[in-house]
């Protein structure tokens, strides 16, 4: 007798059981955070109203057509989408490269858009997924396993391209975010510490002269980040020196302070976000009856995106806004999970390099409204108002859950 021939499996099935298989702790866990983000984006703009009235409905949109990439992704198992992630890889440069054409459009002194179709896309966002897996793909194969250079080499310069693409345009802030993940999967690689030690060293150095390359308008950004720290160390050290040492650090620490004439929307920005999160004490002021985005003074322009946390910690209190940071660290530990779990290294090196895009957005985006990190335009994930970076979070979320779903293969 010949051998049976094995029936398929309906497609409709096959999907089916494979997201039976998703992280499920992730999966609620994101959902909260783009529902929180729905409901203070829809807040804002029905407070606001003027253009921002409709900016609830493109929010939607975004959330759809970003869950849509994401499951998708998941339900393709991630050895294969590494296989071809060169493809994906050298499609974002492509977009990095538009900006420069024609179909650039530069916002905020930077030219990190694309105008497609009548929306406006930011390339940076949607490459960083795929700089990921190609950067994951490169570390787990042969160049890095059977090669006696330092992980970090190969890692760095997979991301090199990318960054540098970023850096033109100019987007500082968005170009930071590349390095902490490509750093995590060196070190899970197998890093050695001399090489970190190293590399801490050079970064140090290289802070001093970047600093000179900077823009006006960045330079002030880090210097209102700086002059309570400036100021405070300066005071501490002075009972320590002669009267006369004291006034030369004081009159230094000033001149080093000083900022140009166009600083003051710096300052504004910064001391008004400080506000709107001090104002909110512990319970906050109530959902939608916040008013330092409804008057202006925290500028409109921004309350939905990169200072949407500014609103939520107004109306919702430092209870409301812990809660938030518990969801968040609560979702990097599962993405840490998938990792230990995972079943080869490219699998751990996709888990660590989102849990940390992730950790690095939080906590920078957390640090700008409290003035604890520079304002450097880093959005808040599944929560500000924006479709690039929604698209590219919700990707790579598929990713990491597509690593769980073969992890209970």
């Amino acid at each position: 007798m010949g051998r049976r021939r094995a029936k398929r499996v309906p497609w409709y099935r096959w999907v089916l059981a494979t997201l039976l298989k998703v992280d499920l702790p992730m999966l609620v866990l994101t959902l909260v955070l783009m529902t929180t983000g729905f409901l203070f984006v829809f807040g804002v703009s029905h407070e606001v109203g003027g253009r921002f009235a409709n900016q609830w409905r493109s929010h939607i949109m975004w959330m759809v057509l970003g869950s849509m990439a994401g499951v998708g992704v998941a339900l393709i198992d991630y050895r294969w989408l590494a296989r071809y992630s060169w493809v994906a890889y050298l499609g974002g440069l492509g977009l990095l490269l538009l900006v420069f054409t024609p179909m650039g459009v530069t916002l905020n002194t930077a030219r990190s858009w694309i105008r497609l179709g009548g929306r406006q896309l930011q390339p940076a966002e949607l490459a960083k997924p795929a700089v990921l897996l190609f950067t994951a793909w490169i570390a787990a194969g042969p160049l890095v396993k059977d090669s006696r250079l330092p992980p970090f080499i190969p890692v760095f310069i997979a991301i090199a391209p990318a960054v540098g693409l970023v850096l033109m345009q100019p987007d500082y802030g968005t170009a930071m975010v590349f390095f902490p993940f490509a750093l995590a999967i060196a070190f899970a690689a197998g890093l050695r510490w001399r090489w970190l030690v190293l590399g801490v060293t050079i970064l140090l150095v290289a802070v001093p002269l970047t600093y000179r390359r900077l823009k006006p308008y960045q330079k002030d950004r880090l210097k209102v980040f700086m002059d309570q720290p400036v100021r405070a160390g300066v005071a501490a050290v002075s009972p320590l020196v002669p009267e006369q040492t004291q006034v030369r650090l004081t009159e230094a620490s000033d001149k080093f302070l000083e900022r140009s004439k166009d600083a003051i929307h710096t300052d504004w920005n910064a001391h008004q976000s400080l506000l709107a999160v001090g104002s909110g004490g512990w319970f906050g002021k109530g959902y939608m009856k916040g008013t330092q985005h409804v008057l202006g003074f925290l500028p409109q322009t921004v309350a939905s995106s990169d200072f949407v946390f500014s609103v939520i910690a107004e109306e919702t209190g430092f209870v409301g806004t812990a809660t938030i940071v518990c969801v968040f660290i609560a979702l990097i530990l599962c993405c840490l999970r998938t990792a230990l779990l995972a079943k080869d290294t490219l699998g751990r090196y996709i888990g660590v390099g989102a849990a940390l895009i992730i950790f690095t957005h939080v906590f920078i985006n957390v640090g700008m409204t409290i003035q604890a990190a520079p304002i450097i335009g880093i959005p808040l994930p599944f929560i500000s108002h924006g479709g690039s970076f929604m698209i590219g979070t919700l990707v790579l979320m598929g990713l990491v859950q597509s690593v769980h779903i073969r992890t209970r293969e």
